[in-house]
């Protein structure tokens, strides 16, 4: 069993190091606030520290999962300052691929290893321990980790080099935008034609149309209900990553500025932590109380 510390408790990290210390190894945690962390030691076996540095002290692999880049740079910094020559730092954030870069440079430096490793699967998929990682960094450091991860993941790709892990996820989001404004148009569209929503999915997502956000989403989008996890403001700062890069790499991301302006107006209206499927209520709200 591995030596861990997990950093950052919020509704991904929580459940992860969770698995990890079901799965039996030895996980010292530390999170912003104290409070959640406490609770995290009352539902499972592992350790409470008031400080990044003291939890990663003596750790083989520490994983993190936490804000946004200026977070994980602070997080690095003060774990690797702690962390023996051949551990690893795993970082689950969604973040660009920039500071992925620079934290795996970083790390080689201090004779560390670095994997950007952003998941996919959601809160559901964090409780579950079904996750999907897609990761950045060596192919040694890779299969080090990887049978740690396999307490929380259910998929684990080596995608490339640091931060291919980061540009991956992006693609990921990518799709999810467009696929969630397709079905929030498409039960939009029915429901005016007056047509039996429930058998319209019943018919198609049997054939192309079918997506994971079709069969999970499509019952409570039509309901409005929008209490599933991944927040509009957590997927608009994902969106912001997606464009920026963008901008650098030329890509044409005319659909995503274009969702990204429609999550715009669900905050406009209420809907910051709401989550993505909650695309529906913009065109909708004229029946919206």
């Amino acid at each position: 069993m591995a030596k861990t510390a997990f950093i950052g408790l919020g509704v991904m990290g929580g459940p992860m190091a969770g698995h990890l210390a079901a799965a039996g190894h030895d996980v010292r945690v530390y999170n912003r606030t104290e409070e959640k962390a406490r609770d995290w030691a009352q539902k499972h076996k592992g350790r409470t520290y008031t400080s990044v540095a003291n939890a990663a002290d003596g750790a083989d692999i520490v994983f993190s999962c936490v804000g946004n880049d200026r977070d994980l740079r602070e997080v690095f910094d003060a774990a690797a300052s702690k962390m023996r020559k051949g551990a690893i730092f795993v970082d689950h954030t969604t973040a660009s691929a920039e500071i992925a870069r620079e934290l795996a440079a970083k790390a080689e430096e201090r004779g560390l290893g670095f994997l950007d490793a952003p998941v996919s699967g959601g809160q559901a998929g964090a409780e579950a321990g079904r996750l999907t990682v897609m990761a950045g960094g060596e192919a040694s450091v890779f299969a080090e980790a990887q049978p740690v991860m396999a307490a929380y993941a259910a998929n684990m790709t080596l995608i490339g080099p640091a931060g291919a892990g980061q540009l991956a996820k992006m693609v990921n989001q990518i799709c999810i935008a467009g696929v969630l404004q397709g079905l929030a148009e498409g039960l939009h569209f029915a429901k005016r034609a007056d047509l039996d929503v429930e058998k319209v999915i019943a018919a198609i997502s049997k054939g192309a149309a079918q997506s994971w956000q079709m069969e999970n989403r499509w019952k409570t989008m039509t309901e409005g209900r929008f209490d599933f996890g991944f927040a509009v403001d957590w997927m608009r700062k994902d969106l912001g990553l997606v464009l920026d890069e963008a901008e650098r790499n030329g890509a044409d991301l005319a659909l995503v500025e274009m969702v990204d302006g429609y999550y715009a107006d669900v905050q406009n209206m209420g809907g910051k932590r709401w989550d993505t499927s909650s695309l529906i209520a913009r065109l909708e709200k004229p029946q919206r109380s």
